[in-house]
């Protein structure tokens, strides 16, 4: 009998199909490890980023420009390891 918790896509695959699922997963999870880890290295940037804002003359402001790149990786990376882990666990 089928697990009835799967989607109707995943009951009736082959051990090399599982497996492939299984290193997608897999790789989402490091996607959304790399995105937690980037979003906390942005958290430390912010301070940083008002403070050369405030105080750095000009327009040249590059903990602005790290801020934006970190942010954009933690989104990118986020979004790129949802959409790899979609689907129910294994276990």
């Amino acid at each position: 009998m089928a697990n009835a918790l799967l989607p109707i896509e995943e009951r009736n695959l082959s051990p090399d199909q599982v497996d492939t699922i299984d290193k997608r997963r897999q790789r989402g999870l490091m996607f959304l490890v790399v995105s937690g880890q980037f979003a906390i290295i942005s958290t430390v940037l912010l301070l940083w980023t008002g403070q050369d804002f405030t105080y750095a003359p000009g327009w040249a402001h590059p903990m602005d420009y790290y801020f934006i790149i970190t942010v954009t990786i933690c989104i990118v990376a986020g979004f790129t390891g949802m959409v790899l882990r979609r689907g129910k666990p294994e276990f």
